[in-house]
């Protein structure tokens, strides 16, 4: 299995995905805890935007993209909710819905169209990803990693007034929700780059999920999403390699089968449990 490692298009592929899903699986524990699950689909959906705009104008393909997703990422940080009868995930996928009709019409207009540039849009081509790129990407994840080591406790404890439903005592602007929605958005429109939108989600979603299942621990959720996020890395990019199949739908269906057995492990804990009590 080992032997992967010495073809040249699996370790340049490996490290794009274990950089992103580290970052990710970790960024996705606040996501899942403060219930926007569809925040990563927004703003994935947002950076696509921007690459079929800069697409179909023929220029800015990098700075187009950051635009629309620190722009998304601002909108999104000053919503707040005061009427109980909506919720915030319902702003967002209306957000989501929006900018994905917009992104399907711009390449329908956009030369060279079809169903390549939208394949690449949703599952990225991280086998394709350069040097330059790959060195990118480990910076700007080392920096928005760095950042929320120093100030932890601070987008933890935000975290946990969403999980405690106490979200409502913030005001309409916090500078760390502020930071957290600049640092989920410039992680995901390079993140969506190198993966596509759909292995994005993937890591930001099923990893933390599979962990919360696993222990109750808040340490522990972190370090088992993150691992999960590695494993599921390794063995997509293998099963992609050993079976032709495409990288980004790989490591998006061994998450998923990792996502299932952690479930089974619950199910039957909780069987356990019963009968023990």
């Amino acid at each position: 299995m080992f032997e992967l490692f010495h073809q040249p298009l699996f370790f340049p592929a490996l490290k794009a995905a274990i950089i992103s899903g580290i970052l990710l699986s970790y960024l996705g524990v606040h996501v899942v805890g403060r219930g926007i699950v569809f925040v990563d689909l927004a703003l994935g959906q947002i950076s696509s935007l921007g690459v079929a705009f800069a697409a179909f104008i023929g220029s800015g393909m990098t700075s187009i993209p950051l635009i629309f997703t620190l722009a998304g990422a601002i909108l999104m940080s000053f919503i707040s909710i005061r009427d109980k009868r909506l919720k915030q995930e319902a702003i967002i996928g209306i957000l989501y819905a929006f900018t994905s009709a917009l992104t399907v019409m711009l390449i329908s207009k956009t030369p060279n169209n079809d169903a390549d540039m939208m394949q690449e849009v949703l599952f990225g081509s991280i086998f394709s990803i350069t040097p330059d790129m790959l060195k990118l990407l480990a910076i700007i994840f080392g920096c928005v990693a760095l950042v929320h080591i120093v100030f932890f406790k601070k987008f933890y404890s935000l975290t946990e007034s969403f999980e405690n439903e106490e979200n409502h005592l913030i005001g309409i602007f916090n500078i760390w929700n502020f930071l957290f929605y600049i640092s989920i958005g410039l992680s995901i429109v390079f993140a969506v780059k190198a993966n596509g939108v759909i292995p994005v989600f993937s890591f930001l979603i099923i990893p933390a999920v599979s962990a919360i299942m696993l222990t109750k621990n808040r340490y522990l959720v972190i370090v088992f999403a993150i691992l999960i996020s590695i494993l599921g890395s390794y063995f997509g990019l293998t099963l992609s390699l050993k079976r032709d199949f495409t990288g980004g739908p790989s490591i998006v269906a061994v998450l998923s089968g990792i996502f299932i057995l952690s479930a089974i492990y619950k199910f039957i804990r909780s069987l356990v449990v019963k009968k023990a009590a």
